[in-house]
């Protein structure tokens, strides 16, 4: 557990400087070392974490996808929570909207009605995607699907709810206006989740015809 929260805090610390601040790091390239002025980003802590696990996986003798299919289910408990206190500390703002439950937030300069994209986001990446993991998981699978399939819905999930978020302000919108850093980070996880997933059900059938 500690090897896995280093890594995600690393990860998401070098990966937020990477593919959300580039421009400063190539100013700066000690400022990747500066956790104090904050920054994280999912995508690389999902990379640390990856990279905690193989090393871990390798330790202690286990197979690296024994080892996410185990963890993979719990994930969402702290990406909901994440993004929860992202809520309480007005971070990451949502797109202006004129719908009934909007929030103006503190932290906000222009005070504008939004939506409450941390919320959505807590919801979708939390209780959804950690209700659908637990069935999942429970199911007769085989080996490095649970994993896939994380990928998968964390990639669905993300990309629908970053429609209802600002995008950072440095950055804008990538692939002429169309996507937001976070979809364009996501799209690579459901491809390659999609990917994982063909070849560990081709493997199971190729294993059961043998059997038989």
């Amino acid at each position: 557990m500690f090897y896995g929260l280093l890594g995600a805090v690393i990860g998401g610390r070098f990966g937020y400087m990477i593919f959300y601040n580039s421009g400063q790091l190539l100013q700066d390239p000690l400022s990747i070392f500066y956790f104090w002025q904050g920054g994280m980003s999912f995508h690389g802590g999902l990379l640390g974490v990856l990279f905690s696990c193989f090393l871990l996986s390798k330790q202690w003798g286990f197979k690296f996808f024994e080892v996410m299919d185990f963890i993979a289910p719990y994930v969402p408990i702290g990406l909901g929570s994440v993004r929860i206190g992202n809520f309480l500390n007005s971070e990451l703002l949502g797109r202006p909207t004129e719908v009934p439950w909007g929030v103006i937030f503190p932290s906000d300069p222009l005070g504008l009605v939004r939506h409450a994209s941390q919320l959505y986001q807590a919801v979708g990446e939390g209780i959804v995607l950690l209700l659908f993991m637990l069935w999942y998981s429970k199911k007769p699978r085989p080996n490095m699907a649970v994993s896939s399939m994380f990928l998968i819905g964390y990639g669905v999930v993300r990309c629908f709810t970053e429609a209802f978020r600002e995008p950072d302000a440095h950055i804008g919108l990538d692939l002429f206006g169309l996507l937001s850093r976070g979809q364009v980070l996501s799209i690579p996880m459901i491809a390659i989740g999609l990917v994982l997933l063909f070849y560990s059900y081709r493997n199971m059938v190729k294993k059961d015809e043998t059997i038989s």
